[in-house]
C-alpha cells in the first residue's frame, strides 16, 4: 500500500473519534474469520489423507467425522466473527459519516458569507456527502475486506509451502501475475490517469445537473444548442477518458488477471504430472495423491482472494479522492476570531482607506476608499456596475474581511466586534431574496427567533404584506412552494422587509432592494422601506437614482474608487459622473415604444 494511501485512510480514520476502536476490533475480527476460513480446507486434506490410505479398508477410517464437525464449528465460527467485525467497522462508519458531515459544516458555518457568492450550498454539500458516502463504504467494508484478505492470503501461502512446497508455487504463480496485471492497471503512472478519469466523471455529472436545472432558462432564450456545449464537452472528455483508460490500459492486464486467477488449476496440472512418476517410485503415491486433492480445491480460493483485494484496493483509491473533497470544504477561509471582543459604541460605520481584492482576481474591487455615516443616518452607493458598490456594503457584516484599512461599527473595528454581536448590528435587504420552503410565519421569524407571533404579524403589516397574507389558502401558515404556492419577486421582498422590520438592527444595508419589483410592488416596497430605515443608520446601493435622491449623502464608486461624493443638488452642480448617470437614468425612464408613424 502506498504511503499516501495509508495516510488518507489515516486521516479519515481520524474522523471516527472514540469509535476508532471499533474499526480495529473489527479488523481483527475479520482477520481471524479468514483464518477460520482456512481451516475446512485443512480437513479436507486429512479426511482425503484418511481415505486414500484406507482405501482397501475403509473401516480403519475412524476421523472422518471428527474432521467434519471441525470443519464446520470454524466455518460457523469465522461467519459469526466476520458478522460481529462487520457490525463494528459499520458502527465505526456510520459515526465517521455523521463526524465528517458535522466537522465539515460545523468549519462551513465559520467561514465569511462571501464565501458562498463562489460555492453553491449543492456543491458544498455534494463533497461532503459524497466523502461521507465513499468514507462509510471503504470503512464498512473494503477496510474490513482488504485486511481479512491479506491474512488469507498470508495464511494460504504459509499452507501452500507446507505439504508441497513445488504444488504450492505453482498455485501462488496465478497469483503472483494477478498482482502484476492489477498493479499495472493502478499502480505507477497510471494510478494518476484513474484519478482523471474519476475527476472527469465528477465533472461530467456536475454538467449534467447544472444543465437539467436550466433548461427553463435554455428553453426561453432558445439557446439549446450552446448551453449543450458544456455539457457535451463534458460527456465527450469523460468518454476519452473512460475509453483510453478501460479500453486501452485495463483491457490487456485485466484479460490476463481473470484468465490466470480464475485459471490457477492450469499451472497445477503440468507440475502433477511432472511429479508423479517420483511419487510412484518412492511409494508416497497416496500422499501425492492426497496432497493434489488439496491443492486442486485450495486453489479455487485464490481468485477470491485476489478478486477481494482488487475491489477493495480500488476502495483505497477512493479515500484519497474523499479525503481531497473533504479537504475543499475544510480549506474554506475562516474569519478571524476576535480575543478581547469589544462593543459598538453607536449605529456609525467607518471606512478608513479601505481595498479589497476578491481571491483570484488581479484587480482590487475597492482600492482605499474612505467615507463615514453618522448614526441615523442614509449614504447612498451608486456608480456604474462593478464599480464596488456591493463589495463595500458586503465588508460591514464581514462577508470579507478587508486586505489594508479598517471597517469599524460604532468606531470599533469590526474584527474586534463579536461576530454575533455583529450581526446583531446589521440587517441586510438583497436583491435577490432567498425564502425557505416553510411557512410565511417561519420564514419572517428566522430573523428574530424568540419574537412572538404577534410580533411577527406586525413586522409583516409594516411590510405591506397584509395582501399577500390575505390571498393565501391558510394565510401566515401557508408553506412557500407547496401545492403551487409561490410568490412573485416584488411580494418575495416584502417578505423579506418583514424579516429585516422584525430583527429591529440599528444599521440597515439595501442592496438593490426594488431591483426586480413591478410598479405596484415598488411603491409598497418604498412604504416599507421607510418603516424600516426610520431612526437607523442605513447604506443603501441602488440603480434606480430616484430611491436615492434624499440621500443625506450620496458616494459614487467607479472600478474600486470614490469618484465623487455629496447630496443629491451638489452632485448634479459638480457635472460629473453621477451627474451623466441621472441624465441617462431620466432618458432611461422616459424612453417608451412608439409605432413608426409616432416616430416619424
Amino acid at each position: 500500500m502506498e504511503k499516501k494511501k495509508q495516510n488518507a485512510i489515516i486521516a479519515l480514520l481520524g474522523y471516527a473519534g472514540n469509535y476508532k476502536v471499533l474499526t480495529f476490533i473489527g479488523l481483527t475480527l475479520s482477520a481471524i474469520s479468514m483464518l477460520c476460513s482456512i481451516v475446512p480446507y485443512v480437513c479436507i486434506w486429512l479426511v482425503a489423507k484418511d481415505l486414500i490410505t484406507a482405501v482397501s479398508d475403509f473401516s480403519k477410517v475412524q476421523n472422518v467425522e471428527t474432521y467434519g464437525w471441525i470443519a464446520f464449528g470454524f466455518a460457523v465460527l469465522g461467519i459469526v466473527l466476520y458478522f460481529i467485525g462487520l457490525i463494528c467497522t459499520h458502527l465505526a462508519a456510520f459515526r465517521t459519516a455523521e463526524n465528517i458531515r458535522k466537522i465539515g459544516m460545523n468549519h462551513i458555518m465559520k467561514a465569511p458569507l462571501g464565501y458562498f457568492d463562489n460555492n453553491a450550498s449543492g456543491l458544498i454539500r455534494g463533497r461532503l456527502d459524497s466523502a461521507a458516502n465513499d468514507t462509510e463504504t471503504l470503512l464498512a467494508h473494503n477496510l474490513a475486506d482488504i485486511v481479512g484478505t491479506i491474512v488469507l492470503f498470508v495464511g494460504m501461502v504459509i499452507l501452500m509451502f507446507i505439504f508441497d512446497w513445488r504444488m504450492g508455487a505453482a498455485c501462488l504463480l496465478s497469483a503472483v501475475i494477478s498482482i502484476i496485471a492489477m498493479f499495472s492497471m493502478m499502480g505507477g503512472k497510471n494510478a494518476q490517469l484513474m484519478a482523471e478519469y474519476q475527476a472527469a466523471q465528477d465533472r461530467m455529472t456536475k454538467a449534467g445537473t447544472e444543465y437539467v436545472r436550466g433548461i427553463p432558462v435554455v428553453k426561453i432564450f432558445q439557446q439549446t444548442v450552446y448551453s449543450f456545449k458544456t455539457f457535451k464537452k463534458a460527456i465527450e472528455e469523460y468518454s476519452d477518458k473512460a475509453e483510453y483508460y478501460q479500453a486501452k490500459v485495463c483491457r490487456v492486464p485485466q484479460s490476463i488477471n481473470l484468465t490466470f486467477t480464475e485459471g490457477a488449476f492450469i499451472f497445477l496440472v503440468p507440475i502433477a504430472i511432472f511429479l508423479i512418476p517420483g511419487a510412484l517410485h518412492s511409494g508416497n503415491f497416496s500422499d501425492f495423491i492426497t496432497n493434489f486433492v488439496f491443492y486442486a480445491v485450495f486453489s479455487a480460493i485464490i481468485s477470491t482472494s485476489l478478486a477481494k483485494i482488487m475491489f477493495a484496493s480500488s476502495g483505497i483509491m477512493l479515500a484519497s479522492t474523499a479525503l481531497s473533497r473533504i479537504d475543499l470544504v475544510m480549506k474554506a477561509p475562516m474569519l478571524e476570531k476576535c480575543v478581547n471582543p469589544k462593543e459598538p459604541e453607536d449605529n456609525s460605520v467607518v471606512f478608513k482607506d479601505v481595498s479589497f481584492t476578491y481571491t483570484g482576481s488581479s484587480t482590487p474591487a475597492l482600492s482605499h476608499i474612505s467615507f463615514r455615516v453618522e448614526p441615523g443616518q442614509t449614504v447612498a452607493l451608486v456608480g456604474p456596475s462593478g464599480g464596488g458598490k456591493t463589495t463595500a456594503a458586503s465588508l460591514i457584516p464581514r462577508f470579507w474581511d478587508v486586505d489594508e484599512g479598517v471597517v469599524a461599527v460604532g468606531n470599533v473595528n469590526v474584527k474586534e466586534i463579536d461576530q454575533h454581536v455583529l450581526m446583531e448590528q446589521v440587517a441586510f435587504v438583497f436583491q435577490n431574496t432567498k425564502l425557505f420552503k416553510t411557512s410565511i410565519l417561519e420564514n419572517v421569524k428566522i430573523a428574530n427567533p424568540n419574537a412572538s407571533n404577534d410580533d411577527v404579524m406586525q413586522a409583516l403589516k409594516a411590510a405591506r404584506c397584509e395582501d399577500i397574507i390575505e390571498k393565501l389558502p391558510n394565510g401566515v401558515n401557508t408553506i412557500i412552494g407547496n401545492e403551487g404556492t409561490y410568490l412573485s419577486g416584488g411580494e418575495q421582498q416584502r417578505i423579506a422587509l418583514a424579516r429585516a422590520i422584525l430583527k429591529n438592527a440599528p444599521i440597515v444595508v439595501l442592496d438593490e432592494a426594488t431591483a426586480f419589483a413591478d410598479p405596484e410592488n415598488e411603491v409598497l416596497i418604498q412604504k416599507a422601506l421607510s418603516v424600516l430605515c426610520k431612526d437607523r443608520t442605513v447604506i443603501m446601493i441602488a440603480h434606480r437614482l430616484s430611491t436615492v435622491v434624499n440621500a443625506d449623502r450620496i458616494i459614487v464608486l467607479e472600478e474600486g474608487h470614490i469618484i465623487e461624493e455629496g447630496t443629491h443638488k451638489e452632485l448634479l452642480d459638480k457635472n460629473g459622473l453621477y451627474h451623466k448617470m441621472w441624465t441617462d437614468y431620466n432618458q432611461a425612464v422616459k424612453w417608451k415604444i412608439t409605432s413608426g408613424k409616432e416616430a416619424a
